[in-house]
């Protein structure tokens, strides 16, 4: 079956995740650096025809493939759109052996006690019965981290744990992202008792059910190396976070198992006016330091 090998690439096959997830609030901000600015379209509905045709340029890119990416997180408009013909995450899964996850949070509640918690989100059971039947292994979903605050820490966590068993119910393996901002004044401290709010919470989870980590890359090397072996955890990856390329490769090579899910450090060299062999030449430069990074470790 394919959530069988969809399944054991997850949990041991090397490589990274690729993030291709940017939604509608950053969607403005992808294309500008990309080369597109807001001048050059009118309305939601040309934005988002324009970022379709960037990450479909991406995904049919010759270097763009399952020997280095073991996987790509989609918006949900990248979900239920198109590519030769075929879903975006069945041209994934059979034409580039990469698992299709798929990001599910509606943004971000103003900040309370130094965190962000997730908005609610209207219709999520049904968008997780329409993303099984397209052929979604997984989910994303992100929460931001400022300040090391106990408290709200601990509501962060609660609110991912609780979100993960609605998505588990559904066959679909949650990929937990409480972000530590980088430019937290106590990053530290803060993933700090991150660490132990997620050790409370995979420890309470159900024999059987797992989950994935989408993490800042902590200060600390290592630090979130005992949860690799946690029987709950399918893998910990680590997201680029704002650091650059190079510095995040950097800084994610010196923790060992932990593999990169990048965005921003991915495709920030992209420009839509590179021809073809130029976008792919720049795209396999990044996929190759990225995949060195998380495979390769001092």
């Amino acid at each position: 079956m394919s959530i069988d090998r969809m399944k054991a690439q997850m949990t041991e096959k090397a490589g990274f995740i690729a993030a291709l997830d940017q939604s509608g609030g950053s969607t403005p901000g992808a294309l500008r650096h990309y080369g597109i600015p807001e001048s050059a379209y009118e309305g939601e509905a040309e934005m988002f025809r324009l970022m379709h045709e960037m990450r479909v340029r991406i995904i049919t890119a010759p270097s763009f493939s399952g020997d280095k990416i073991i996987a790509a997180i989609l918006f949900e408009r990248t979900m239920d759109g198109l590519v030769e013909e075929k879903p975006v995450p069945s041209f994934l899964w059979e034409d580039r052996g990469v698992v299709p996850f798929l990001k599910v949070d509606k943004g971000l509640e103003p900040e309370k006690g130094g965190v962000s918690l997730m908005k609610p989100i209207p219709g999520l059971d049904d968008l997780l019965a329409r993303a099984v039947k397209l052929g979604i292994y997984g989910t994303k979903e992100r929460s931001v981290i400022n300040l090391p605050d106990r408290e709200g820490i601990a509501a962060i966590a609660q609110q991912q744990f609780d979100l993960a068993r609605q998505i588990s119910a559904h066959g679909l393996v949650p990929i937990l992202e409480p972000e530590v901002l980088i430019k937290s004044p106590d990053k530290a401290g803060a993933e700090a008792i991150l660490l132990e709010e997620l050790t409370k919470g995979l420890d309470a989870l159900p024999e059987g059910e797992q989950v994935m980590l989408k993490l800042t890359i902590p200060d600390v090397p290592d630090l979130y190396r005992d949860l690799m072996t946690h029987p709950r955890v399918q893998r910990i990856v680590a997201l680029s976070g704002g650091y650059p390329l190079d510095e995040a490769c950097t800084r994610l090579a010196a923790n060992h198992g932990m593999i990169a899910s990048f965005s921003r450090a991915l495709l920030g060299d992209l420009k839509h006016s590179m021809n073809d062999a130029e976008f792919d030449a720049t795209l396999a430069q990044a996929i190759d330091k990225i995949y060195r990074a998380s495979t390769i470790k001092n």
